[in-house]
């Protein structure tokens, strides 16, 4: 029996799932359960995905991650870009209307993420969608993966797709070392906030597009993963986290939507997470 046998006890018609290894400078997958190859809507998960995509537009000058949005554009003055991919913006679930100034708290935000893809939209004279393909799917050989709406929540893709990306975050191709590293670096610390369907923290850490682990408790991942812990889970009962403490990452994709089976979901993400480290962690 491996650690993502575990998923046969999911609550949910479909799962596909897999383990990746990343060694030195390259990644592989280790384990997988179910079709790999089958799509699935991944909700969140889109939102690291676009992040993607900005920086690349960053570096390539076409945005500025620090330079303050015309506030015609933002709705506010004093937002970023860095504001935006962070959820530090200060932007309510969904809409693009502010409820809060910039870095008071960590508010979840659609619309946030939606006006980062807006602004490369306008400064790039490419409708996103093409751009994220071109920029991101495209080189990432990501040939099943396709943004039909909100690139906050609305890519489609597959577990084979989404392990080609996380393999991207920890060996970069497409950015600077450095600039994924600032991707998974926790923007604004001090920031309270909520991460929606599983918990209010006094600290609610977050990069650009990604979510990191922290000290949060109670949490979708495991008991094991590191503080530095990366990743998202999706509305569509998806997840993906990369530790790099331990260089392992986990996907698994589900067709059942997480509010149909949350409290479920939030017993078996984190007891599939910690047996995966525990099988693992540690090997070459």
């Amino acid at each position: 029996m491996t650690a993502l046998d575990l998923c046969a006890d999911w609550p949910v018609d479909n799962v596909s799932a897999a383990v990746i290894q990343h060694g030195s400078g390259q990644s592989a997958i280790a384990s997988t359960h179910g079709n790999t190859t089958r799509v699935f809507r991944l909700a969140s998960l889109a939102k690291p995905m676009t992040s993607w995509a900005v920086l690349i537009a960053a570096e390539e000058g076409i945005v500025d991650l620090d330079e303050e949005l015309p506030e015609s554009f933002a709705g506010q003055r004093n937002c970023t870009l860095r504001h935006l991919l962070s959820h530090a913006g200060g932007y309510p679930f969904d809409g693009r209307t502010p409820i809060a100034v910039p870095e008071r708290t960590r508010t979840y935000s659609n619309g946030g993420i939606e006006l980062a893809a807006a602004l490369v939209e306008q400064t790039s004279e490419m409708m996103f969608a093409d751009y994220l393909r071109l920029a991101v799917f495209e080189p990432l050989g990501m040939q099943d993966s396709a943004l039909r709406g909100s690139p906050a929540h609305r890519v489609w893709s597959t577990v084979d797709d989404v392990a080609r990306f996380l393999a991207e975050v920890r060996h970069p191709s497409l950015v600077s070392a450095a600039t994924a590293a600032e991707a998974v670096r926790v923007q604004y610390p001090t920031l309270a906030g909520m991460v929606p369907g599983v918990g209010r923290y006094a600290q609610c850490p977050w990069g650009l597009g990604f979510e990191i682990r922290g000290d949060k408790s109670p949490h979708w991942t495991g008991a094991r993963n590191a503080p530095g812990t990366y990743g998202h889970f999706g509305g569509a009962g998806t997840l993906m986290w990369s530790d790099p403490e331990a260089d392992v990452s986990l996907i698994a994709l589900t067709d059942r939507p997480f509010d149909e089976w949350d409290t479920a979901a939030l017993h078996y993400w984190p007891q599939l997470a910690d047996f995966v480290l525990e099988e693992f962690q540690g090997q070459p």
